[in-house]
């Protein structure tokens, strides 16, 4: 029995190890190639985009971003601000008609979510001819706010040949508790050491949410947004990598976006991805895995979402409750599981609880070393935060077990953040 519990944890490593360690490479990349990628070639064009917001009863924060728009280092005439007021029931729709954007209005409350939103917009601006006006669509959330090269460095990216391309996500209110902190840090982490080793690899980036932009092309063939899982952005990425898409990375295009503070706001949207990520693999993850094997220029890409939306957590619970449920029948069949076998169940609980939090530590940390100078936090809070940033990622733990059983429906997360881009840099 004994060399059964060694012979189990031994698997179970030996396995995380190797289906993981690809980010090992992803890690030692984006440490060493800190500065971003030369993006300084002139482009042929400015093309024309529209700027697409959902927003629901958005009043608080909508008019920041679009101040943030419109004084982009863009030629007005090319840039345009395109609103779905969803579902609102404040004045939303005519604040952003005062400063100036095109404004449709929704109200459909079965079929609730920003996938669905923006479906209903892309159809109706398909129907009305301006569709084909544009050549390419960012998707913002409401709270966010762009530096001002924003949409000029995407442009560049853009007129290289990137159908998708996503930018760099920085925090409007990293400073606030521990939460938004642990928030801010993963993003900037996911920009730094996945999607940075990504582009430099030759292999396909993924969205995360918001501030990215997708060519008219790949818009029209999908007659709309069809991605209507709880997290379309994942989905929509999955999607596009099954179809052969390489989505790019703009490090120079910076956006910064609100951060939930309290652990409620953050327990409910959190549920929501878990559901969502297990929505993902059940749709897409045989196709991500027929890929794997059957294209080589697919096969990074669609293992890399595979290991993405993998439910890790839970594997991870499953196997410190097998140690845990061994220890305990100790004391039932001592005959059987004697205290040798009850030390190594302890020992494997142990180790498999230090390594993540060490594996978490150093991912927090070697993200504060290269972000550093992006971070907008009083110099002891930073450090404050990092030690609590492995204890913000264990919260996903409980999640992902409830999100197995509870039906999760999609919900707004309230946005109060109402500063101006010089308030947060």
């Amino acid at each position: 029995m004994e060399n059964f519990v060694r012979i189990f944890n031994f698997i179970i490593f030996l396995a995380f190890t190797i289906m993981y360690s690809y980010q090992v490479l992803y890690t030692i990349v984006g440490f060493i190639y800190r500065k971003p990628v030369p993006n300084d070639k002139p482009p042929k064009a400015f093309h024309r985009f529209a700027v697409i917001i959902a927003a629901r009863n958005e009043r608080m924060v909508i008019g920041h971003l679009i101040n943030s728009i419109q004084n982009q280092n863009y030629p007005k005439d090319a840039l345009d601000v395109i609103v779905i007021a969803d579902n609102c029931t404040d004045d939303t729709a005519d604040i952003c008609r005062e400063r100036g954007a095109i404004v449709y209005e929704r109200n459909d409350q079965r079929k609730i979510g920003k996938g669905y939103a923006l479906d209903y917009l892309f159809k109706r601006i398909m129907e009305n001819g301006t569709f084909d006006s544009y050549e390419g669509y960012f998707v913002l959330d409401a709270d966010n706010l762009l530096d001002e090269n924003f949409v000029a460095e995407m442009n560049k990216m853009f007129d290289q040949g990137h159908r998708i391309l996503t930018s760099y996500r920085n925090s409007k209110n990293y400073a606030d508790n521990w939460i938004s902190a642990g928030y801010a840090l993963w993003f900037m982490r996911e920009a730094r050491y996945l999607n940075n080793p990504r582009m430099r690899l030759g292999s396909s980036c993924a969205i995360s949410g918001t501030g990215f932009l997708v060519h008219r092309d790949i818009i029209a063939k999908n007659r709309g947004w069809k991605h209507h899982l709880l997290t379309e952005d994942i989905e929509f990425t999955i999607d596009s990598v099954i179809a052969g898409e390489k989505i790019g990375y703009c490090e120079y295009a910076v956006l910064y976006d609100e951060q939930p503070t309290t652990l409620k706001q953050s327990w409910t949207q959190r549920l929501r991805w878990a559901k969502g990520f297990y929505q993902v693999i059940t749709h897409y993850g045989g196709r991500l895995w027929k890929n794997i094997f059957s294209s080589r220029k697919k096969a990074l890409p669609c293992f890399d979402m595979f290991m993405t939306v993998a439910p890790a957590y839970l594997f991870t619970l499953l196997t410190i409750l097998i140690n845990f449920v061994i220890y305990l029948c100790g004391f039932f069949m001592p005959d059987v599981i004697d205290w040798s076998i009850q030390e190594a169940t302890m020992v494997a609980i142990r180790n498999s609880l230090l390594s993540f939090y060490l594996m978490f530590m150093l991912m927090g940390t070697l993200t504060l070393i290269t972000e550093w100078d992006k971070i907008k936090c009083p110099v002891p809070k930073r450090f404050f935060y990092l030690l609590l940033f492995p204890a913000f990622l264990f919260t996903y733990v409980p999640i992902s077990v409830i999100a197995l059983f509870k039906k999760v429906v999609w919900k707004p997360v309230e946005h109060t953040e109402a500063k101006t881009l010089d308030e947060v840099r």
